[in-house]
């Protein structure tokens, strides 16, 4: 079975469980893939989308039950997780929204929707509406990257062997470095020995 079999088969469950931990770069890659017609654009939508709202969720109803213990453990943050509770309280509908789209905040921001006592009522169309607006947008800009890649990854075998010559290469200058670094200093410190 080769790659572009086990994408088609198994893609769309990989997208599910892959945008519920992480989310960008897979989205990304199920848009590459619709692009290449190993995935059909509609259901990658989709399943980022469910993924999306599903961690989410889940990270929304932890923070409801055990919000206050988990940040008590990030101190040191205090002053940030301040200006987010302020945020969540003045803006709440667009937090919600837009909290997968700021860098940082794609694991946090739930949780502290969740300690904000924003009702689940209120979290749950607005995290779907925003799980939607996510998904569309980034499949839609790995669908239109594969443009770019397309091509690219039809010569693939030729760029993996560029890549490991680059990064032999680059190993190889740094092991020098680092033996001539030591090397010098083992020398600087028998001359200061004698």
């Amino acid at each position: 079975m080769d790659i572009n079999e086990l994408i088609s088969q198994y893609g769309y469950a990989a997208l599910v469980i892959g945008s519920i931990a992480e989310g960008e770069t897979i989205t990304l890659l199920g848009g590459v893939a619709a692009h290449q017609g190993l995935l059909h654009f509609p259901l990658v939508v989709i399943s980022v989308a469910l993924g999306g709202m599903f961690g989410d969720q889940l990270l929304y109803l932890l923070g409801r039950r055990y919000g206050m213990k988990i940040l008590r453990r990030f101190s040191r943050h205090r002053d940030k997780i301040h200006q987010a509770q302020t945020l969540i309280r003045r803006h709440p509908y667009l937090f919600v929204i837009g909290s997968r789209f700021m860098y940082g905040f794609r694991i946090v921001g739930p949780l502290l929707i969740g300690t904000s006592h924003l009702r689940p009522k209120i979290f749950l169309p607005l995290n779907i509406l925003g799980a939607i607006v996510w998904a569309l947008l980034f499949t839609t800009l790995g669908y239109v990257g594969g443009e770019v890649i397309g091509p690219w990854l039809h010569q693939f075998d030729q760029h993996v062997k560029r890549w490991i010559w680059l990064v032999i290469a680059i190993a190889l200058v740094v092991c020098l470095r680092w033996w001539f670094r030591h090397r010098r200093k083992k020398r600087q410190n028998s001359t200061k020995q004698d």
